[in-house]
């Protein structure tokens, strides 16, 4: 049974830094694409960033040039660390790990920005 826990969320004031963390375990198989995901009251989910196992990462727009996409191979974790922070970031984030025959959803960690 394959669990990602994340942690790292909470309350943090406009322009201010959080870093979360997602952590997997119990996988048979190589994660090959990690990322993370927020979905807004009254919003869909959303894209925010993937990293391949390779290193290659994607961004959405809304993030660019303030969120970094990292990850630990090692350790199955993957990480995201968000800068500059804005009220419109306020969302529950979640991680999703691909192998190359499923994908895995953590539980999601809120993430609250106060102007």
């Amino acid at each position: 049974q394959v669990q990602l826990v994340e942690s790292g969320g909470g309350l943090v004031q406009a322009g201010g830094s959080l870093r979360l963390s997602c952590a997997a375990s119990g996988s048979r198989f190589s994660i090959k694409i990690m990322g993370w995901y927020r979905q807004a009251p009254g919003k869909q989910r959303e894209l925010v960033a993937t990293i391949r196992s390779g290193g290659s990462t994607n961004y959405a727009d809304s993030v660019k040039g303030r969120f970094t996409i990292s990850r630990d191979n090692a350790k199955n974790t993957v990480y995201l660390q968000m800068n500059s922070l804005k009220p419109d970031d306020t969302a529950v984030y979640y991680c999703r790990m691909y192998t190359d025959y499923t994908d895995y959803w953590g539980q999601g960690t809120q993430v609250t920005v106060s102007s």
